[in-house]
């Protein structure tokens, strides 16, 4: 993957994709992307996130389900792209499943967590992808993810 800058979006462009919002929105910019390939974004890790508060106090250590919630936003968002598609009002990407899920290091209020998406396949609307999260170049957390449209009405 490389940094270019092709495919970049800033977090206004990123809820054109996404439903999620405040707190529940884990990627803030979208570094790089290519359609039915990768895309490269990042989440900004501070001190402010509400589930610090409880997790745990007195050292701060942001949840591994939100870390794989962040890399699954991201490859929504590649599905989209791949898809040449925007989300509509009738249908949503639901995350469907998780395998090879590794935790390697914490994140921290303070990183800034890269988040990274490769596309293993989209078939009929279910998509899987090669993910992984980064802290200073250092791997975080790893996983392939599964990933489906379904209709909401």
């Amino acid at each position: 993957m490389t940094d270019a800058g092709a495919g970049a979006m800033n977090l206004q462009e990123i809820m054109e994709y996404l439903p999620h919002r405040y707190p529940f929105l884990l990627i803030d910019r979208v570094l790089t992307s290519e359609p039915g390939r990768f895309i490269r974004g990042i989440k900004n890790v501070t001190m402010n996130e509400p589930f610090f508060q409880g997790h745990f106090p007195g050292f701060p250590v942001m949840p591994g389900v939100l870390i794989i919630e962040a890399l699954a936003q991201t490859a929504a968002i590649l599905s989209h792209l791949t898809k040449g598609t925007k989300p509509d009002p009738n249908s949503l990407i639901f995350f469907a499943g998780i395998d090879n899920a590794r935790f390697r290091r914490q994140v921290v209020p303070g990183d800034q967590l890269v988040l990274e998406a490769e596309v293993v396949r989209i078939v009929r609307g279910v998509g899987k992808f090669s993910t992984r999260a980064l802290v200073d170049g250092e791997l975080a957390a790893e996983g392939e993810l599964m990933a489906a449209v379904r209709s909401t009405g």
